[in-house]
């Protein structure tokens, strides 16, 4: 994200960013499809003059989604992606060709989009919201750019997320677990039921590996509207994965074959089950599921992958990791790859989340793996307080293993000295995690703006 920013375009950025965020915040929907549906109606309904893959799930959608952008990409398609939230920049959420939108190119489209957000908003008692906006905005880009096909990732949910205006060719349901519970419940069930309403009238539906109660809610969904299902081990699977130099080693069973040595870079064995989710789907898109697909292709798509915020290496000497895990699901992926791929003698978490997501859950997972936690709070005004945080945090690893700090800068200081301090032979290292809030300040504050 280095693009030369006149003065007038970084000014003109802030200004809609700013009004974006004036509207109702994405933590916060109403159920209905009927202002997205009427603001894509006016715009000319550009989310149907391309082929959308559209992706689901509780956890690994964005990792997915890069992985089947960087697949297609290979293939020679010319790709767009939609996923949510950003890290660092907006910009992120809306990509062409691999890249964030330039900011001139994000102005355009808002410019485009701008005179029908009042009319929309003037006829509905809730106004558009910032998520609503920003879909409307990146179905539009990929029709002005053009693109071949769009990689749609669900902000939450499914049934009623502002994405689901669009109707997939392929739809792909990640693995499904509680979360947003203020909203899609506590029943997997009935999260999967909700989610399941992205998978279209014969369609192609790619379903990785689910609770058993999720995997039933799936499959009658499929049945309901005739879609053809992949299920992972069944129709496709890793076969095998070994440790590698700066990832992985994977062999996949596609749909229609077997596809062995590709190196995936990228840790922990949910990245490889991501791998096998992409490939079924690129495999389904292309040629239904009955075609091979070029392993030169794949290969070269594969070693293209980058996942910003999942178990990413920012700093060495110690080795400083960020993971943008926020539920005890991502949380006990984080704590397996750790588990896997590091040997650390010193591992030392620093931990920011938010205020409503299930904290103690995620600490158990993450205890078996850190020696010592930094609790703090991010910037966002959602940040669970600090003191509540420090209570669970002392509940699970008890008083000795947790320092508490005032802001983020201020633990991932106090945690890197730490690990200098009982690091011997890189033996040491810091990750941060808790919420990709977390994980975009934490990267901002290492690395720079990027």
């Amino acid at each position: 994200m280095t693009d030369q920013i006149s003065p007038d375009d970084l000014a003109r950025f802030a200004a809609v960013e700013a009004a974006l965020e004036a509207r109702w915040p994405e933590s916060k929907i109403e159920p209905s499809l009927t202002r997205i549906a009427e603001l894509v109606d006016l715009l000319g309904s550009p989310q149907r003059t391309y082929p959308v893959i559209h992706i689901a799930g509780t956890n690994g959608k964005t990792s997915t989604s890069r992985m089947i952008d960087a697949l297609l990409t290979s293939f020679g398609l010319r790709v767009g992606r939609y996923t949510s939230p950003h890290l660092e920049s907006l910009r992120e959420r809306i990509a062409l060709q691999g890249e964030p939108i330039s900011v001139e190119r994000f102005l355009e489209t808002y410019d485009d989009i701008a005179p029908y957000l009042d009319f929309v908003d003037s006829k509905n008692e809730v106004k558009l919201s910032y998520f609503e906006v920003l879909t409307a905005m990146a179905f539009a880009a990929f029709a002005d750019a053009p693109v071949d096909v769009a990689v749609i990732e669900c902000g939450l949910g499914g049934e009623w997320d502002a994405t689901n205006v669009a109707d997939g060719l392929v739809s792909v349901i990640m693995p499904i677990d509680i979360d947003h519970v203020e909203y899609l419940g506590s029943s997997i069930a009935g999260i999967a039921a909700t989610k399941a309403k992205i998978i279209k009238e014969d369609s192609h539906a790619v379903l990785s590996m689910q609770p058993l109660e999720a995997a039933e809610e799936l499959i009658r969904a499929v049945a309901k509207v005739n879609a053809t299902p992949y299920r992972e081990g069944v129709e496709f699977a890793v076969v095998k994965r070994d440790l590698a130099v700066g990832g992985q080693l994977i062999t996949i069973q596609g749909l229609a074959g077997e596809y062995s040595d590709i190196f995936l870079p990228l840790f922990g064995s949910h990245q490889a089950h991501n791998a096998a989710v992409a490939v079924a789907a690129v495999e389904a898109f292309l040629g239904g599921g009955n075609q091979m697909l070029d392993i030169d292709a794949l290969r070269e798509g594969f070693s293209q992958v980058t996942s910003p915020g999942r178990l990413e290496t920012i700093r060495r000497n110690p080795t400083i990791m960020i993971d943008a895990a926020h539920n005890p699901h991502g949380a006990r992926a984080l704590a397996d790859a750790l588990d896997e791929g590091f040997e650390f003698d010193f591992l030392i978490g620093v931990i920011a989340v938010l205020g409503e997501k299930d904290v103690h859950g995620l600490l158990v997972a993450l205890e078996p793996v850190l020696t010592e936690v930094i609790v703090t709070k991010n910037s966002s005004p959602r940040a669970l307080p600090i003191e509540e945080l420090a209570r669970v945090a002392v509940d699970v690893f008890g008083e000795d293993r947790v320092t508490v700090a005032s802001d983020l800068a201020e633990a991932i200081d106090a945690a890197v000295t730490r690990a200098e301090e009982n690091g011997e032979l890189g033996g040491s290292g810091v990750v941060i995690t808790g919420s990709v809030v977390t994980a975009g300040q934490s990267r901002h504050l290492l690395s720079g703006p990027r």
